[in-house]
């Protein structure tokens, strides 16, 4: 018997509403969180704070500046920096408002896109350093490509898990508004 109801709601939640793309389950669930976010954004007692970032989220970009400190061969080869922060910035823009519509399914969308730009960014950051780092290492062009692909893919795949809005972490979709 339970498993039968678990298997009605799960075909009921991952069904699209009319008119709308349809969406597989994993989209269909987190629209629910969307729409927490759209409350949130809606209640005229909150605002939108002022944006900061933390460059890339999860501590890489804390980590890499730790490095390059800590071994100046580090920063002499890799920089200061992840060569990609850029691209974390300006996803974190996207993720401070939670897009421009508020509206659920748009919000969803959004992020989405958000996250496959910066996956996008991560990867096209190989182009700019593949013949330094072929010279200094003999790693084919198309081996750092490669690695920055994995790297784009792991941190789209981080994102989609743990960015949805209204999950309580500092890196949320949204995280300029109030919890909610």
């Amino acid at each position: 018997m339970l498993r039968n109801t678990f298997l009605i709601w799960a075909c009921v939640l991952t069904l699209p509403a009319a008119g709308q793309e349809s969406f597989g389950a994993t989209e269909r669930l987190e629209i629910w969180r969307h729409v927490r976010l759209q409350e949130t954004r809606e209640n005229p007692a909150n605002t939108l704070t002022d944006f900061s970032t933390d460059g890339c989220s999860g501590g890489m970009s804390a980590t890499w500046a730790l490095l390059a400190q800590v071994f100046p061969e580090f920063s002499e080869t890799f920089g200061a920096r992840p060569p990609w922060e850029v691209c974390c910035v300006r996803h974190d823009r996207a993720y401070h408002q939670g897009g421009a519509n508020s509206n659920p399914n748009a919000s969803f969308l959004a992020r989405l896109e958000a996250d496959k730009v910066l996956r996008d960014c991560i990867i096209g950051a190989a182009a700019t350093r593949k013949k330094e780092l072929h010279g200094k290492y003999g790693v084919s062009e198309d081996q750092i490509s490669s690695i920055h692909s994995r790297i784009g893919q792991a941190m789209f795949n981080a994102v989609r898990l743990g960015g949805g809005p209204c999950s309580g972490l500092p890196w949320r979709w949204g995280f300029g508004w109030p919890q909610c």
